[in-house]
């Protein structure tokens, strides 16, 4: 492997023996001159991680990032696609006549006109569950920031203030325990889970809401609607996909229901929330703070009115990014792809029926 203008490259010849169990000579031949193009791998891979899994799989393209205007010109020759947050809308796969796999480096796929794929026959697939510890322990970290504010009270002790304190310790904001409190989860997939059951551990109480109903929540979770989550919790948390029907639901009206003393953590989407809402909201004094790892706008939109809200702590979408959730990451996206390559289809999330025919051709050499 080398480098290219800043981007890695791996050549077929360059490529180690690997063994496909119970495949053809001719479909491993396919597999090797397959082109593999990651669109932007600076985020899941800065360079802790290895490549070369992937690489083995074919004629491997790895650029850091990629402007919108040369997507379709790095993609054009690949057979398969991975992106993590460069957009490949209908009219882009309309534009690469030879692309027949999408893979996406992350969980959520709103990236992908995933309609437009199927109508081609082009499976999408995500990599679900691989930062569900990272992103529980993001939610909390958020939430003691809030609670205790280590940092600002380190901060402060470094400036001297406890020095010349009068006392044998001073709190410039509220200590807050969590035993006893209500966190709300919207969502009750495998990161509201988790969520729930550190929760527990810190005898909070726990209520959740799912679109589809109470059926199936676990002991230990309280159902509740929506309004009065939002009006019984002392913390809400956020644990669900952004779709058209949930963009901005967290609005004023919501926002409202919260008690004063309330906090609102988002580790999931930005675009659930009506920004300019909650920086009303923090403002005004209406809910006590907000812990928010995404924005509707990423990287964040300078004019945001929530960088400069009252008691609003924002970090940069890096809950998911912790080594270990970026490691189990790339491995399943490579699985994802010796699937596609097997016609073992894997965690594909725009329908199987489409790909019966394709499975077929696959097992035939890549032939159509």
């Amino acid at each position: 492997m080398h480098y290219e203008d800043g981007t890695l490259v791996r050549r077929n010849s360059e490529r180690s023996p690997i063994c496909h169990g119970g495949q053809t000579n001719e479909s491993r031949n396919a597999m090797k001159g397959t082109r593999i193009v990651v669109l932007d791998g600076f985020t899941a891979n800065p360079g802790d991680l290895d490549w070369n899994p992937l690489a083995e799989l074919g004629m491997l393209t790895v650029h850091d990032r990629t402007p919108p205007d040369l997507v379709v010109q790095r993609s054009s020759q690949a057979e398969i696609v991975l992106t993590n947050k460069v957009v490949l809308s209908r009219e882009t796969i309309a534009a690469l006549p030879g692309l027949k796999y999408i893979g996406v480096l992350a969980t959520g796929y709103n990236v992908v006109d995933v309609e437009a794929a199927a109508e081609r026959g082009i499976p999408v697939a995500n990599v679900p569950a691989y930062g569900t510890s990272s992103v529980a322990q993001m939610v909390f970290a958020h939430i003691f920031h809030l609670v205790n504010n280590v940092a600002g009270h380190s901060a402060s002790v470094r400036e001297g203030a406890w020095s010349q304190s009068d006392d044998f310790c001073f709190w410039d904001t509220p200590q807050i325990e969590l035993a006893g409190k209500t966190i709300g989860l919207v969502g009750l997939g495998k990161i509201g889970l988790a969520v729930a059951k550190a929760a527990r551990a810190f005898d909070m109480r726990v209520v959740g809401y799912k679109p589809s109903g109470p059926a199936g929540i676990p002991d230990g979770i309280g159902w509740t609607d929506l309004r009065a989550l939002f009006r019984e919790s002392d913390i809400v948390s956020l644990h669900c996909p952004a779709t058209r029907e949930n963009q901005g639901f967290v609005n004023a009206e919501l926002l409202a229901l919260m008690k004063p003393g309330a906090f609102l953590i988002n580790t999931s989407r930005g675009a659930l929330i009506d920004e300019a809402a909650l920086a009303v909201a923090l403002n005004r004094g209406a809910i006590a703070g907000a812990g928010l790892d995404v924005l509707a706008m990423e990287p964040a939109n300078p004019a945001n009115p929530l960088l400069t809200a009252r008691n609003c702590h924002i970090t940069p979408h890096i809950a998911w990014a912790t080594r270990e959730a970026r490691a189990r990451l790339l491995r399943v996206a490579v699985e994802n792809v010796q699937g596609f390559l097997r016609g073992q289809w894997a965690n594909v999330v725009n329908g199987t029926g489409i790909l019966d025919e394709l499975a077929g051709s696959i097992r035939q050499g890549g032939k159509s």
